[in-house]
C-alpha cells in the first residue's frame, strides 16, 4: 500500500491550479471536468502520480469558498534551501505567514505558507541549512 493523494476543495481552481503550479512549482498531472456532477478534479504534483503522493484539486461548480474548519492541519513539503525557497514564493506572489525558523520546542527548521484558499503549506528544511561564510579578522 501507499499514500496516492489528498484531496482539497478549493473555490477558484483557475486561481488554485496558478498558486499550485506557478508558485509552489508542481506539475498539472491532468485534469477532468464531471458537468453531470458539476464539478472538476484537477491533479498536481512534482512527480508522476504512479511515483509520488499528489494533491487533488477539487472544484465543485457551485461553491467559491469553503470553511476550513478546525480539524484540518497542513500539508508539508520537503525542500532543500527554505530560506530561497520561501523567497521564490513570495516573489512569484505567494504569501509566507511564518518565516523559516526552527520549530517550537525544537530544531527542524520549517516555515508555512497560504494558498489562495487559506490552506497551510508547511515547509521543511531537507538538508542542513548552508554554513555562514566565516567572518574575517
Amino acid at each position: 500500500m501507499r499514500l496516492l493523494h489528498t484531496m482539497l476543495r478549493v473555490g477558484d481552481l483557475e486561481r488554485s491550479l496558478r498558486f499550485y503550479t506557478e508558485v509552489l512549482g508542481m506539475g498539472l498531472l491532468r485534469r477532468k471536468d464531471y458537468p453531470e456532477g458539476r464539478f472538476t478534479l484537477a491533479f498536481v504534483g512534482y512527480g508522476s502520480e504512479r511515483e509520488t503522493t499528489v494533491l487533488e484539486l477539487t472544484h465543485n461548480w457551485d461553491t467559491a469558498a469553503y470553511d476550513l474548519g478546525d480539524g484540518y492541519g497542513h500539508i508539508a513539503i520537503g525542500v532543500e534551501d527554505i530560506v530561497a525557497t520561501c523567497g521564490t514564493i513570495a516573489e512569484r506572489g505567494g504569501k509566507v505567514v511564518r518565516p523559516p525558523g526552527p520549530m517550537k520546542h525544537g530544531s527542524t527548521v520549517i516555515a508555512f505558507v497560504e494558498d489562495p484558499d487559506g490552506y497551510r503549506i508547511e515547509l521543511i528544511q531537507t538538508a542542513p541549512p548552508p554554513t555562514p561564510p566565516a567572518l574575517a579578522s
